[in-house]
């Protein structure tokens, strides 16, 4: 074949473009799974930090192995872990007001505190986050907040700065009296239970992570007072 003909060029190009195809696909089955479980135990660890069994960094040090088998021991109902790409799916549904009790996903400990997701708009992208409440479900123990791009030193804060979530703790969720819970810039009213205090110059992260509790916390409302009920 005439190496220097346009029939011999295009079909060497296919040639490469199937090998490379091909090593790619092979590449990413193998991957796949590796990537699935790192996921999940990214997701689990955040769940776990938000209930205050132990910083973030300890869930790293022990790898996914570990912390996937401490939440199973620990958790009452582990049959899905939901991602962040589930969450977003399901957060249309919850601004539309097209979600049902059943279908919010949360995750009860053994001893008694329950973890929360929530999910919303940042300033640059998404921000998302665990809230996880005592066996009252109205008081809460700890919080976890993740973003994609958020400005660092600024709204990246959220996930970052300790002293940020650290203000969540022994907070309340109440209900019936606006939001039911708020991220308030310039600082939240003193004595006021179900607020804490903005990052300061990250306004539009603060303001849209405040959004994102509110909707979720309220969409939870229903399931909250069926469990006090039972």
């Amino acid at each position: 074949m005439n190496t220097n003909s346009n029939v011999y060029t295009v079909v060497y190009t296919t040639i490469v473009v199937v090998i490379v195809a091909a090593l790619l696909a092979i590449v990413s089955q193998k991957l796949g799974p590796m990537q699935q479980a790192n996921e999940k135990a990214e997701t689990i660890s955040q769940i776990l930090t938000a209930a205050q069994f132990a910083e973030k960094e300890h869930w790293k040090e022990i790898g996914n192995a570990q912390t996937i088998k401490f939440f199973e021991e620990n958790v009452e109902d582990a049959s899905k872990i939901w991602s962040t790409s589930d969450l977003k799916a399901l957060n249309y549904k919850i601004k539309d007001g097209n979600i049902t009790a059943g279908e919010l996903p949360c995750y009860k400990f053994n001893n008694g505190v329950t973890v929360l997701p929530i999910y919303g708009a940042g300033l640059w992208g998404p921000v998302w986050g665990y809230i996880a409440l005592d066996s009252d479900l109205r008081t809460i123990v700890g919080a976890y907040f993740d973003h994609d791009s958020e400005t660092p030193g600024l709204g990246g804060k959220i996930k970052d700065d300790p002293s940020f979530r650290a203000q969540f703790a022994g907070k309340k969720v109440i209900y019936g009296e606006g939001e039911p819970f708020s991220i308030v810039k310039g600082g939240a009213p003193a004595g006021k239970e179900n607020a804490v205090d903005a990052i300061t110059g990250a306004t539009m992260t603060s303001k849209g992570l405040s959004a994102a509790i509110a909707t979720w916390l309220g969409a939870y409302q229903e399931t909250i007072n069926k469990a006090e009920e039972e």
